[in-house]
């Protein structure tokens, strides 16, 4: 894993980054960032992981799913300032890869919001855009049917992998690819984590 070539490539498209050594250092960082913001997650073990909405939570107003559940917060979190995610997958070549069930983490995120950051632990890295996108497929979508604990084979399996199936369970319901920034945010930020954070 080339952390400067990924780099270089997302800077090159457009792509603002920040690496940051440790979960706490990303995690001060945002909290200095975006204070006072108004805040919407999607969901992310990531940002579970690193404590993020206890954090900004202290001087922001973060609307978070996952902690108030429904469609109102959802709508709130697409609408706020500032929107964190993550990706199921990053290519170095620079390509964000996200699969979604619901749609609210791919809609939310080409919003008008201020900043759309994307928190990426080095798990999440693969060398190509084949590579990440199998990942994204292979890896964090079984992990996270399995933590959602549906009825999928791929979540029920012994293997990790994609069954391409037809439950009315699945997750995979859509793709997201960025290759460049979309239009809506006034910056797209990609926080490197040089830890494993997240599926």
């Amino acid at each position: 894993m080339d952390l400067s070539k990924l780099q270089k490539n997302l800077e090159r498209a457009g792509f603002h980054v920040l690496r940051c050594p440790t979960r706490q250092q990303a995690r001060d960082n945002l909290t200095k960032r975006f204070f006072g913001k108004t805040i919407g997650i999607g969901g992310s073990v990531t940002v579970q992981e690193l404590g993020l909405y206890e954090a900004l939570s202290q001087h922001n107003t973060v609307y978070w799913h996952w902690i108030t559940p429904g469609e109102e917060t959802m709508a709130q979190a697409a609408q706020a300032q500032i929107y964190l995610t993550s990706a199921n997958g990053l290519a170095e070549s620079g390509e964000l890869i996200n699969i979604d069930g619901t749609g609210n983490r791919i809609s939310a995120a080409t919003g008008a919001h201020e900043v759309v950051c994307y928190l990426i632990g080095v798990n999440k890295i693969a060398p190509t855009f084949e590579q990440a996108l199998w990942r994204a497929r292979n890896i964090a979508a079984p992990l996270n049917a399995r933590r959602l604990a549906r009825k999928t084979p791929c979540a029920q399996g012994e293997e990790y992998r994609c069954y391409d199936c037809n439950s009315p369970q699945r997750i995979c319901n859509g793709l997201s690819v960025l290759w460049r920034p979309l239009r809506g945010a006034e910056e797209t930020l990609v926080i490197l984590i040089e830890e494993e954070l997240g599926f």
